[in-house]
């Protein structure tokens, strides 16, 4: 291809990788699509119009240099497209996977406000992550020359694992600690393999690790003999803490009948389907407590969360799989991508829709449910959904999933530490550095701004390490002022 061919979104329509088709799919958790060939991926980058003010680049939450990287990739320099894109995130190929991106970037790409489809951006930053992976350009971490400074991170999640590598890179000691026996949080546990193959996570903590940060799996953090490590603890072995624990509790659906047998938290389904994917021996499957085969299956909500129980279930050789929300399309929280993945693989949504119990007897057997109607905004400015006298009906479910979103755990308590501020949603606490209440505590990711989107968790790990080094740079400059009166007297 020539060089410097970019702005071709009039003569060249938009097209993504060929997905696999929906039969196909249903059988298997592999990713649905196919990568890019060389040529197409030129191609569809080629399409930007490298327009004078990118708002790809502004709505990005990382701010990555989207048309730079696209320009690099249609003129054939996928190395250095590779390195750009690189230098802004810590997990590109991941991003490109599982971004938002109709809600982000390719939403707010300037030719698809012009009615020619946005420039396949994910798509794009998925391919150039996966070719340097291929082509050996993926460069190892450089620890900077070592300060004799350590950090503790809770938490092998995104967030946990952008940020270690920064301060890694910056000469620290850092050491992850995280109760789960794998690394990567809900990258393993919680997104099924269908939209993020676990190796592809795997790769990244191997590098994690190769480049000399120490993590430490199946440690629980908590208070005074309740847990493997306390806070306290760990505060006096590492100069800095950066908390990114995330957010895993469940909230609760408030009807009759919630608490009956078949009535499930979409976090313990997601995770006992992917450990069973892993290879692990899952009871939960074994027992059929967790497992949708062969049963009617009604998942509550309306986020990515909610897509995701929806098409592990049709996976898992469900009867029946209905998707129930109290909103509209157009006012549901997620992906309006992976709602069409979730129609073409046989998902029944059944819009503007809320439960008012579970019927049964000591086990789920119906989802009796309202129509609802939106009324006037809320604070959020969100219309707020209202029952529809006029009308209720039925389903048959045996398996009720509730994806009704996630809060925090109360970590004051569970870590003994009081001090240990938290604001009125229960997340914790920070100042203008990030830092909590507790001085050179730290925090970031969902446990500080909730439940959220990983790409904001990178960005959360990117700049937390940011102020934990100048952070450390001043308690450096202190201890050498402080050796400095000692000599002197």
């Amino acid at each position: 291809m020539a060089r410097n061919v970019t702005n071709t979104f009039v003569d060249r329509e938009q097209a993504y990788p060929e997905k696999r088709p929906a039969d196909a799919r249903r059988a298997d958790f592999l990713e649905i699509g196919a990568p890019f060939a060389d040529e197409q991926a030129q191609q569809q980058a080629s399409r930007c119009s490298q327009c004078g003010v990118p708002y790809c680049q502004s709505h990005c939450p990382l701010h990555n240099h989207i048309p730079d990287w696209l320009r690099l990739t249609a003129e054939g320099r996928l190395q250095e497209a590779y390195d750009l894109s690189s230098r802004t995130s810590t997990m590109p190929e991941i991003c490109g996977r599982i971004c938002p991106q109709d809600r982000l970037c390719e939403g707010n790409c300037v030719i698809e406000f012009s009615g020619h489809g946005a420039v396949t951006i994910g798509s794009i930053e998925k391919y150039l992550g996966d070719n340097a992976w291929a082509e050996g350009w993926v460069r190892p971490i450089e620890p900077g020359p070592p300060t004799g400074q350590s950090v503790g991170i809770i938490g092998a999640g995104p967030a946990g694992l952008t940020a270690a590598e920064y301060l890694r890179n910056a000469g620290h000691e850092v050491h992850i600690y995280d109760r789960h026996d794998r690394a990567g949080g809900l990258l393993i546990y919680g997104i099924p393999n269908f939209k993020l193959d676990k190796s592809v996570v795997d790769r990244r903590v191997r590098r994690v690790e190769e480049g000399g940060i120490r993590i430490h799996r199946g440690v629980e953090v908590g208070g005074e003999g309740e847990r493997d490590v306390t806070l306290s603890q760990l505060r006096e072995k590492h100069d800095a803490i950066f908390i990114a624990t995330g957010v895993y509790q469940s909230r609760e659906l408030t009807v009759d009948g919630a608490d009956k047998d078949g009535v499930i938290r979409a976090i313990d389904f997601l995770t006992a389907s992917n450990r069973s994917g892993l290879g692990d021996e899952v009871e939960s499957h074994a027992d059929g407590s967790l497992l949708a085969k062969d049963r009617n299956v009604v998942v509550i909500g309306g986020g990515d969360t909610a897509m995701d129980c929806v098409r592990t279930a049709v996976r898992q050789g469900a009867a029946s799989v209905k998707c129930l929300y109290r909103r509209d399309r157009d006012n549901m929280p997620g992906s309006r991508t992976e709602v069409a993945h979730a129609e073409e693989e046989g998902v029944e949504f059944l819009w503007l829709s809320g439960p008012a119990s579970i019927e049964g007897g000591e086990r789920a057997e119906k989802v009796q449910a309202n129509r609802m109607q939106l009324g006037e905004p809320g604070a959020d400015g969100r219309r707020r959904p209202e029952v529809d006298p006029s009308s209720s009906f039925a389903l048959d479910a045996d398996l009720v999933i509730l994806a009704l979103g996630f809060e925090p755990e109360p970590l004051p308590a569970i870590f003994g530490e009081e001090g240990l501020a938290v604001t009125d949603w229960g997340t914790l606490e920070c100042d203008e550095t990030m830092m909590t209440t507790l001085p050179g505590v730290f925090a970031g990711g969902d446990i500080a701004r909730g439940a959220s989107l990983v790409v904001w968790a990178v960005r959360d790990g990117r700049d937390v390490a940011e102020h934990i080094e100048n952070f450390l740079v001043t308690e450096r400059a202190r201890g050498r002022e402080q050796e400095r009166g000692f000599a002197a007297a």
